[in-house]
């Protein structure tokens, strides 16, 4: 397979929106095997870096009562000729580039991490905000009190349409894709997504420069990616029912539900099909191999929806 026409795509108010739909008219439209090198907002559409809590600070504007806006800075969404329901879209992430800014911003009763704010005694305390300056040749962040982290920049959310008809969610995941808050989704990656719309639609967004597993305080260091370069194939093998990722060493299955249990079931069984598709062997068999060799993660607890990814690496099954 050889490397198709490279395409470059940046923020306005005709490439940008806040949520998927099959209905949203295409911001690009590739070939299976092009290059998109796309330049994002951070996830609350700003435009420069936070000065601090209350502050207000340049965003992209966004016209009033325009729904196609409500959520997220998505970039897209991206129409791959000849993409069809059922067919399977791979994603190469060739690069996960970071701005020069970033932000951490935790506390409070708002509706993304409420819960969890509540369960640890601070949803009536005053919020914290941290602000990171990104240096991308060190690969570190340091923030305003000079505490240093390392980055490992991924697309926070990065999801195609999902077949129904509509506008749905920017702020949550599905097994379409969509705010996965997986940091497994770094450079040198690739995603695969269940095609359910004509063109698959693809949209991305939402920097995070780091993340732990879990997005614990309820944001990560988030920021723009200036450039998230992806490579765009179509698979037309068995059908997948959520995400996978493949890194350098493990295969990654995602679930998401209500409940860290119930997206744990999805992420499992996503693996159990892995193993049986890579195996040959039957779904028994394959729960049983699971139980040995698959590794359960909190992906996100954040967002109302919440995330498990199962992770089999190479190394555990010879």
């Amino acid at each position: 397979m050889g490397a198709g026409v490279t395409h470059e795509l940046s923020p306005s108010l005709a490439t940008l929106h806040g949520r998927f739909s099959r209905d949203l008219p295409p911001a690009l439209f590739v070939e299976p095997g092009d290059v998109v090198r796309m330049h994002t907002l951070d996830v609350t559409w700003g435009l420069e870096n936070h000065r601090g809590i209350g502050l207000e600070r340049p965003r992209m504007h966004r016209p009033a009562g325009e729904e196609r806006y409500d959520g997220p800075a998505l970039l897209g969404p991206i129409a791959v000729r000849g993409a069809r329901p059922g067919m399977v879209l791979r994603i190469d992430i060739l690069e996960a580039a970071l701005g020069p800014w970033g932000w951490t911003y935790a506390g409070g009763p708002g509706a993304l991490n409420g819960a969890v704010n509540r369960a640890l005694g601070i949803a009536d305390a005053p919020p914290a905000m941290l602000l990171w300056e990104i240096d991308r040749g060190r690969g570190v962040a340091t923030d305003a009190q000079g505490r240093r982290v390392r980055v490992r920049a991924f697309p926070g959310t990065i999801g195609v349409a999902p077949g129904e008809p509509g506008l749905h969610s920017g702020w949550h995941p599905r097994r379409t894709g969509g705010n996965m808050d997986c940091r497994e989704l770094g450079a040198g990656s690739t995603l695969y997504l269940p095609v359910e719309a004509e063109g698959a639609l693809l949209s991305a967004g939402d920097g995070h420069a780091a993340q732990g597993d879990g997005e614990a305080g309820g944001t990560a260091i988030e920021c723009r990616l200036e450039p998230l370069t992806l490579r765009l194939w179509l698979e037309d093998g068995p059908p997948i029912s959520g995400p996978r990722v493949r890194t350098a060493d493990s295969w990654v299955t995602l679930g998401f539900g209500p409940t860290l249990e119930e997206a744990a079931h999805m992420a499992l069984g996503g693996a159990i099909d892995l193993l049986c598709s890579r195996l040959g062997v039957d779904r028994v068999t394959a729960a049983a191999l699971a139980g040995v060799v698959v590794d359960l993660r909190i992906t996100q607890m954040v967002n109302g929806t919440v995330g498990v990814h199962a992770v089999l690496a190479d190394a555990a099954l010879a």
